[in-house]
């Protein structure tokens, strides 16, 4: 079902983790299917000096996760915009039709955290009007042990694997 590359990305995920004081955080999820992904930036001359991320979900989702986070690494801001969902499923030989909206979440997620940096650099924040319209759900739980943020729908912390209070 999977490919080599995908079972290796998803066994042997690279970059994995958060940026501390990151310049860029791009946040993405599927209600349908529950995948959550938060991508991580450190811009230095216009480039990607380093790429973290961390994902909630299936085999496909992590691998993918990991295969863009590669790919993004060193690139400059426009050659990281230009990482397509089929560039990624493509270096990770393929994805079951039924999967590829994984590789979508790991392009948009990459693309919100340099959408966010971008923003920041410019001064430019998001208008906040359409922000406030709506009650987002909560999208996250922070670990009463380690204080990183989790999916809501996460049983045990991601990070040091405590059991979450909800």
């Amino acid at each position: 079902m999977y490919s080599e590359k995908v079972m290796d990305h998803f066994s042997n995920p690279r970059n994995a983790g958060v940026i501390e004081n990151a310049d860029g955080m791009g946040e993405v999820g599927n209600p349908v299917c529950g995948d959550m992904m938060t991508f991580y930036i450190k811009v230095e001359d216009e480039k990607l000096a380093d790429v973290k991320f961390q994902t909630f979900g299936c085999v496909a989702a992590l691998a993918v996760s990991s295969i863009v986070s590669e790919m993004a690494k060193g690139k400059t801001l426009k050659e990281a915009k230009a990482i397509t969902k089929k560039a990624a499923a493509e270096a990770l030989d393929g994805l079951p039709k039924e999967k590829m909206h994984c590789s979508n979440l790991g392009a948009k997620a990459l693309a919100e955290a340099i959408a966010n940096y971008e923003e920041k650099r410019d001064g430019k924040p998001r208008a906040v009007a359409k922000q406030t319209k709506r009650k987002r759900p909560k999208r996250h739980i922070t670990c009463s042990h380690c204080d990183v943020k989790n999916p809501v729908t996460a049983n045990f912390c991601m990070s040091c694997g405590e059991k979450m209070d909800h």
